[in-house]
């Protein structure tokens, strides 16, 4: 057992050094290995094999930041899962079902809250007015189908 900070810690700073070591091999190694082709090509900013297009100043949609914070927020919620499936054991010995069901109530509310904001439309990434000119598509395709039958009846 370690009966001061220094081998406490002494580990850790290994570990640490060790972990700065291989970064600073794997980085130096690949600059004086790796191919130095220079053109025009390979200047170009990289857009997914695209020829790029547009300001790089371009406004992204509100819902692109809806959905990260509701993925920080369900993540958060899955962090809050681990720690009670790690005292679960203990604590049912205690309180019987009680955990379980907080546990229980806990999930139920989160999942509401998800069906609420997938209800709500939140997770569509189309934009509305797609989404219109699809729906009216859609009921004129049905429109012309039921006018063609009863022309044929």
């Amino acid at each position: 057992m370690p009966t001061n900070a220094a081998e406490t810690w002494f580990p850790v700073l290994l570990q640490a050094l060790f972990a700065a070591a291989i970064a600073a091999a794997l980085i130096s190694l690949s600059y004086f290995v790796g191919k130095k082709l220079k053109n025009s090509v390979k200047s170009m900013p990289y857009e997914c094999g695209m020829t790029p297009t547009g300001d790089a100043r371009e406004r992204f949609s509100v819902k692109f930041y809806l959905v990260a914070m509701l993925f920080i927020v369900f993540d958060i919620e899955a962090i809050f899962l681990y720690p009670w499936v790690v005292v679960f054991r203990d604590l049912n010995k205690q309180t019987q079902f009680f955990p379980l069901l907080e546990m229980f109530l806990f999930v139920v509310l989160v999942l509401a809250g998800f069906f609420f904001i997938w209800k709500k439309g939140v997770l569509d990434w189309a934009d509305t007015a797609k989404r219109a000119s699809i729906k009216k598509n859609a009921s004129e395709i049905r429109l012309g189908a039921s006018a063609t039958l009863t022309a044929v009846e």
